[in-house]
């Protein structure tokens, strides 16, 4: 079986933390992806797609002023949308079903939960 090649696939991050939004980044580059563009909240995210022809976006939830889920579904009904059909991976903390339901109402494609701590990875407490 051939190799993936993912030298074409382009990808804007939407992500407001920065160290989450580098390893990300840092995650696609050794994948070999296309370029790779961020953003740091969902306002950002939906102007910098009117001018970057992202082939998949990955957003987290919470963000300000506008969160993942407006986003989303920014993408998916606005008029000002380029790209409606636009594959989207949601990555976010919140694993209860409603967020879960509402994520897939809202348009997400895919969704990754992560567990993030509040303490240093190094830490006693």
């Amino acid at each position: 079986m051939a190799g993936l090649c993912l030298g074409r696939v382009n990808f804007l991050v939407v992500e407001d933390n920065a160290f989450m939004r580098l390893i990300i980044m840092n995650l696609l580059k050794a994948l070999g992806v296309g370029e790779v563009r961020t953003a740091t909240n969902g306002a950002n995210g939906l102007e910098e797609l009117q001018d970057y022809p992202a082939d998949i976006v990955i957003v987290d939830w919470e963000m300000q002023p506008v969160n993942g889920i407006e986003f989303v579904k920014a993408v998916r009904t606005s008029d000002y949308s380029p790209n409606p059909f636009l594959p989207i991976i949601m990555l976010t903390a919140h694993s209860e079903m409603h967020c879960i339901i509402e994520a897939r109402d809202a348009g997400v494609n895919e969704s990754s939960w992560s567990s993030r701590c509040r303490h240093t990875p190094f830490s006693s407490g």
